[in-house]
This record gives structure tokens, C-alpha cells and sequence, in this order.
């Protein structure tokens, strides 16, 4: 079913992108991944999941309508609709910046919040290592930046345009560095098509293509008027009738999401006395939500390992699809692609195991030798039959420095440092039990 899903939403994706009934396709794609997400349930507990939800809703009401609308000169998008969007793309940076604030990391009262940034996200890059040993000075100045971006830069969207063009060309390549220093899944690239939104015809009309400026500009050319159709009374009132009906529902609507994103945005600031119900009621469908990226930064890079064994000697790794794991692997560019296991992995590694039953549930399966299990990693070194022990360990890594990796050829790092949760075994007759439990261990930051 849900692999259904999945399909359906990817092709009126395609669809959407190929101009056909792009109302429909947006409502079959946010209806398939609201499914998706409340399936996924823990593997869809990200902002990135809330902020496609809800720029994908306002979006419905941005579309032109029509089955092939063309430029949609017929069905101009409505203003609200167009305001929300660039509303959605302005709180994600101001809320985020009020994060960071309002959560007292010192790392960024310090500007020494992206001294290891590159190294300790969930997915880095190979790009992000070279940044990553770039010098103290460049990474105080980009913490200053991206304060300053999120906190005074971001007001400038609702500026003339001249400002919000000048906005557009600051923070687009901001977002295309963190894209290529990051795996941060979908989510940059979501906030830089928002960025477009601050442009205009005007501006974007020299950059289309010969082919598609030409048809642009051919629905600028004044156009005999048609007559007027003949229409039956009732159709003219039924028509005028659905008209209003529409707007009154837009109007609802947007207006509704507005204040619930106003409104938490205020409670990051202070427990106003504001009405909670309108907020409160939108929460299961994502589509109004408060956003707050990085406003406590990691300290540290940890990895879980999951091993097995038949003789409780001999160990061996099953090998991960995406998150470092080979130390003289280089970090791969994966996004827009979330690998939805491998990210929580990387949360579950800052954690308590008995807060992370997905780990002890991958102990089990790996046991059983499950094979939607084992298609979560990139290979199996027990093909013939499942191990009969299966352990899990917590490593620290970190980024060679350049002479490491010139001298060893290592991207990496890493220091083991003890079981991360119980390492179970399978007995003869099928039932699982632990083997050992590991030592108690803090919760890393």
C-alpha cells in the first residue's frame, strides 16, 4: 500500500512539472505524502517533511487552473496565496535565527558554532571536508552570516523589489554552499525554489530560453474579443455561485493558515494568551508549522555499527548505504535524497538506545535475517544463513586532517567507544535473548 502510494505521488510529480492539471497533481501529491509521513511516523518526525507540506498546500491555491493552463493567463494566482509562500520561506530563516537565540548555545553567541559543522551533521559531503579545515576566521564570519541572514536579512523579502532582488542574490548562493557542504535531504532546495518567488516577470524574462520567451510574450499580444457564449441562467448562477464559494474557502483557509504560523512564531517569544484551537486542529496535517534549524549545535560526531557474529569472536559490520562508516570512504553528495534510516541512526547515536527502538528492532531483524531489513544497508556479510549474534557499537569520528589524509589516504578518523545497546542472540530453537547489556552511557550532545 504504502509503496503505492509512493508511485501515485511521483507521478502526478511528473505530471506537475509537465504543466498538466496542476491543481490535481498538487493535491494527489500532498495527499500521498501526508500519507506517507504519518505512515513513516518516526522516520518522518523532520521540519524538511512540514515544510514541503505546507509550502505544497498554499501551492494549490498559487496554481493556474485548468487541465493545460500554459502560462496560466487565465487563472492568475491569488496574492494570499503568493504573500504565504514567501511568508513560509522568511519564517524558516527568522525562526530558525530566534532558535538560536532563544536556545542559548553559546557556540553561536561565540561565532564558534560551524568550527565542526561540516564534520558533525548527519550526512557530510567531501566538500565539506575541505571546509571543514578552511581557517577559525572564515568559520567565525559565516556564524556571524548566517545570524545576521536569518535575523535582519530575511525582513527584506517584504521590501520593494529592488531590495527583495538583491535578497534573492545574497541568499541563493548561500543555499547552493549548504547544499554542497550538507546532506540536509530536500530541505535547502525547497527553501531556494521558495527564493524565486521574491522575482518577478520582469527579471526572469531575460534569462528564459529563446523558445520560451517567445511564448511568453505571445500571451502579451492584444487578442481580438469573442463574443460572449450563450449560457442558461442557471449555469450563470450556478458558476457565480461556485466562484464565491471558492474564494470564501480561500479566503478561510489562508487567512486560518496565517494566524496559526503567526502565532507560534509569537510563543517563540513569549506564551501569548492567543487562541490555541485553530493551531492545534491544523497539527495533523503539517501545514501550518514553526521551524527552528540548528539552534543547538552538535558537539561531536557518533556512529552506530551494527555487527554480527556466529561465534561471539569474530565480528563483522553490516555495511551502511550512506552514513560514514569506512573510514577511508569519502562522504558522498546525497540530496535532495533523504536515506530515512541512516538519518536516524545519526539521532539515535546523540541518544539512549532504550529512547530508540528502531536500533534494538534492527538487532532483531538482522537476527531473523529479514530481508526488508537487510535491504536498508548496502550489503549482507552473512549471505548464507543469519548470524547468531547481533551487537551494536558506538564509534567517535572525526575528519582526518590534510597531512593524514595525505599520508594515509583516510577521510576519517575514529576512536571505538563501547556498546551502544544489548547485544542479543538467536538460541536453537528460534527465541532471542540478550547476551550482554551495554554499560551505562550519557547521552551524547
Amino acid at each position: 500500500m504504502l509503496t503505492g502510494i509512493c508511485w501515485a505521488g511521483m507521478i502526478a510529480s511528473v505530471l506537475l512539472v509537465l504543466n498538466l492539471w496542476p491543481r490535481g497533481m498538487l493535491a494527489i501529491c500532498f495527499v500521498c505524502f501526508l500519507s506517507f509521513v504519518s505512515a513513516a511516523q518516526d522516520f518522518s518526525a523532520y521540519q524538511s517533511d512540514g515544510m514541503l507540506l505546507e509550502a505544497g498546500f498554499i501551492s494549490l491555491f498559487l496554481a493556474p487552473a485548468g487541465f493545460r493552463p500554459g502560462w496560466g493567463e487565465e487563472s492568475k494566482p491569488s496574492r494570499a496565496s503568493l504573500f504565504l509562500l514567501v511568508w513560509e520561506c522568511f519564517r524558516i530563516y527568522f525562526e530558525s535565527g530566534m532558535a538560536k537565540i532563544m536556545g542559548g548555545d553559546p557556540q553561536w553567541r561565540n561565532f564558534t558554532a560551524l568550527d565542526e559543522y561540516y564534520q558533525n551533521g548527519p550526512l557530510p559531503t567531501w566538500i565539506g571536508w575541505y571546509m571543514q579545515h578552511l581557517p577559525h576566521w572564515f568559520h567565525a564570519a559565516t556564524a556571524f552570516g548566517t545570524l545576521a541572514l536569518e535575523l535582519a536579512l530575511a525582513w527584506t523579502m517584504f521590501l520593494p523589489r529592488r531590495i527583495r532582488i538583491l535578497c534573492f542574490l545574497i541568499v541563493t548562493p548561500w543555499q547552493i554552499g549548504i547544499i554542497l557542504s550538507a546532506n540536509y535531504t530536500f530541505l535547502n532546495y525547497l527553501v531556494l525554489a521558495l527564493g524565486f518567488l521574491l522575482l518577478d516577470d520582469q527579471f526572469l524574462l531575460r534569462y528564459l530560453p529563446c523558445f520560451l520567451k517567445k511564448s511568453y510574450l505571445a500571451t502579451k499580444e492584444a487578442k481580438p474579443l469573442a463574443p460572449p457564449a450563450l449560457e442558461d441562467q442557471w449555469r450563470k448562477k450556478l458558476r457565480q455561485q461556485l466562484s464565491a464559494l471558492r474564494l470564501a474557502v480561500t479566503a478561510v483557509m489562508l487567512t486560518w493558515i496565517f494566524y496559526a504560523t503567526l502565532a507560534q512564531m509569537a510563543w517563540m517569544v513569549k506564551p501569548w494568551p492567543l487562541p490555541t484551537m485553530p493551531v492545534s486542529v491544523l497539527e495533523p496535517f503539517r501545514i501550518a508549522n514553526r521551524y527552528g534549524l540548528f539552534a543547538v549545535m552538535t558537539r561531536g560526531r557518533y556512529e552506530i555499527d551494527f555487527q554480527g557474529s556466529d561465534d561471539g569472536q569474530n565480528w563483522f559490520a553490516y555495511p551502511f548505504r550512506f552514513k560514514p562508516q569506512d573510514p577511508a570512504k569519502p562522504p558522498g553528495i546525497y540530496a535532495p535524497y533523504q536515506p530515512r534510516f541512516d538519518w536516524n541512526l545519526w539521532f539515535a547515536s546523540l541518544s539512549s538506545w532504550r529512547k530508540e527502538p528502531i536500533v534494538v528492532r534492527t538487532e532483531q531483524g538482522l537476527l531473523r535475517g529479514d530481508a526488508e531489513v537487510l535491504l536498508l544497508f548496502s550489503g549482507n556479510p552473512f549471505p548464507h544463513a543469519a548470524p547468531r549474534q547481533v551487537r551494536c557499537v558506538v564509534w567517535q569520528y572525526w575528519f582526518t586532517t590534510p597531512a593524514e589524509k595525505h599520508s594515509q589516504g583516510m577521510w576519517w578518523r575514529r576512536q571505538l567507544l563501547g556498546l551502544y545497546a544489548p547485544t542479543l542472540e538467536r538460541q536453537s530453537d528460534g527465541r532471542i535473548v540478550v547476551l550482554q547489556w551495554p554499560a551505562t552511557m550519557e547521552p551524547h550532545e
